[in-house]
């Protein structure tokens, strides 16, 4: 069964952002290489309860809010599901190198989530 193994924030400034959750929590960032804006958010220490994240900055499309992303097998068989659930993919499968493939939609109440497959050899 898919659980959520990652949750993601997208922002308007970054720098602000990472300052409040740094303040509030105590979490940590480290900026992901690659096109994308992106920052790797630690939320605790491996082995508690909880997952980590990130905060991306808010492109054109991307619903205010969290979005949480789901472990799946497929990300292929995951985008189908979605679709004939009568959600809608807002992007399409992507790799994000030596990690794994990702996908977005909105769904049938207009929440944004993710799917993620682990894929080390995804370039």
């Amino acid at each position: 069964m898919p659980r959520p193994v990652h949750f993601e924030f997208g922002v308007e400034d970054a720098e602000r952002a990472q300052a409040f959750y740094s303040t509030v929590f105590g979490w940590k960032f480290q900026e992901f290489p690659g096109e994308m804006k992106y920052w790797m958010a630690t939320t605790g220490p491996d082995g508690e309860m909880g997952i980590n994240g990130g905060i991306l900055m808010r492109h054109p499309g991307m619903t205010p809010g969290t979005t949480n992303t789901m472990g799946v097998p497929s990300v292929d068989a995951a985008v189908e599901s979605i679709k004939a659930a009568g959600g809608t993919i807002i992007m399409e499968k992507m790799a994000i190198a030596n990690m794994g493939w990702v996908a977005y939609a909105l769904d049938t109440e207009g929440n944004q989530l993710g799917v993620f497959e682990e894929d080390a050899s995804a370039k």
